[in-house]
């Protein structure tokens, strides 16, 4: 089942390869969409792809990579759009 979830993740989330390693991961699980930095210092992405793929997105983005220190992720989920052929960084 195609699922969609909008993702804000807070914390010291910026200049520790967040995007990369997301974007890294979303290819690994099929997952489309793209991640992007927000001024306010959240990383902000759209995960689409099967149920699972995406919640384990969603566990990656509670963690983070090895630099990094969440201290909470928000999680709204949206009907799928099938909009993206693939899973992008935005600047």
């Amino acid at each position: 089942m195609k699922v969609r979830a909008h993702v804000f993740v807070r914390g010291h989330v910026q200049g520790v390869f967040f995007r990369f390693e997301t974007r890294a991961k979303a290819m690994q699980h099929k997952v489309t969409g793209w991640v992007k930095n927000l001024r306010d210092g959240r990383v902000e992405a759209v995960f689409e792809g099967e149920k699972e793929a995406v919640e384990a997105m969603i566990d990656f983005c509670r963690r983070g990579p090895s630099g990094a220190t969440v201290t909470g992720v928000d999680v709204l989920w949206e009907e799928p759009k099938g909009e993206f052929d693939r899973f992008s960084v935005l600047y």
